[in-house]
């Protein structure tokens, strides 16, 4: 991944033999352009998440901090969802916002052995901004053999920008909204949340996993109201994902199959990653702030 450029102020490098290499800045541009469509979708839910957090006593500097120094989508929607719902409790946020969220770890894992030799600060920089449309957009760029940390960068980048810009017309426009369910924007996370879980759920397996947890939620959801189950609401998303899981690694066991390219498709298309991940943002964005 890691290769020496040798630049004279144009956009075109030089590798130690001698063969053109774009330059850093050409690199990161094109992560810019990579990363383009994440901006165009991130700056809606944003400002959904901006509204929202603001009119529920949010100061407009803390759901900007909470966007920048987080770009956790669905994460801090649970974390805003659950805060209310358990009536401040700090901890259960971070508990179930946590474990929404541990599928990054295995984003990380997938990628690491493409950033072995970048530096410290880039490689936190990748970390930091490591999203599933990230993933998705570089996964495939790395199957194309066109992708590069500084490429990355720029995805992440642009990514940041786009949920930051969200965020900030939110928490303003908050002050003009008074009442942000007239405009739909409770059903912002939903709408997006369903319709990447149609775009990356490409196999019967994993439709019916997502299916599966769904179903999961509606029976606690119904058992709750039944007053069969005492267990607060805001752990039910926590606990579909981490039953429907479960189950789903129990029937559809890993096999040797899929032992060379377990994270991606015949086509070098990143799959059962992204696919689990919008299944469990999908219900993400059902369950919060409802």
């Amino acid at each position: 991944m890691e290769t020496k450029v040798e630049t004279s102020g144009s956009d075109v490098g030089r590798d130690a033999l001698g063969a053109p290499v774009p330059s850093n800045a050409a690199q990161f541009r094109a992560g810019l352009r990579s990363g383009l469509p994440i901006f165009l979708g991130y700056v809606p839910v944003g400002l959904a998440f901006g509204i929202l957090a603001c009119q529920h006593g949010f100061y407009w500097w803390e759901a900007l901090l909470a966007s920048g120094g987080a770009i956790a989508g669905s994460g801090q929607f649970v974390a805003l969802s659950t805060l209310l719902a358990s009536g401040g409790h700090a901890a259960a946020a971070l508990i179930a916002s946590s474990v929404v969220n541990l599928r990054y770890l295995l984003f990380s894992a997938t990628v690491a052995p493409h950033v072995r030799k970048v530096k410290l600060p880039l490689l936190a920089w990748l970390g930091f901004t490591l999203t599933d449309e990230s993933f998705a957009i570089n996964m495939a760029e790395i199957a194309e053999k066109k992708s590069t940390p500084i490429r990355m960068a720029g995805v992440g980048f642009i990514s940041w920008v786009g949920w930051m810009l969200g965020t900030a017309l939110g928490a303003i426009g908050a002050s003009f909204v008074k009442n942000a369910d007239r405009f739909g924007v409770n059903f912002a996370m939903p709408a997006m949340y369903a319709a990447l879980f149609v775009a990356l759920a490409r196999n019967l397996k994993e439709v019916l996993c997502g299916i599966g947890a769904a179903a999961i939620v509606i029976a606690l959801y119904v058992l709750g109201k039944l007053g069969v189950l005492a267990i607060p609401s805001y752990w039910f998303i926590v606990i579909a994902a981490l039953l429907a899981a479960t189950i789903a690694t129990i029937v559809w066991p890993h096999t040797d199959k899929d032992e060379a390219h377990p994270d991606l498709d015949a086509d070098g298309e990143a799959t059962s990653l992204e696919a689990g991940a919008a299944a469990d943002e999908m219900l993400v964005g059902k369950r919060a702030l409802s």
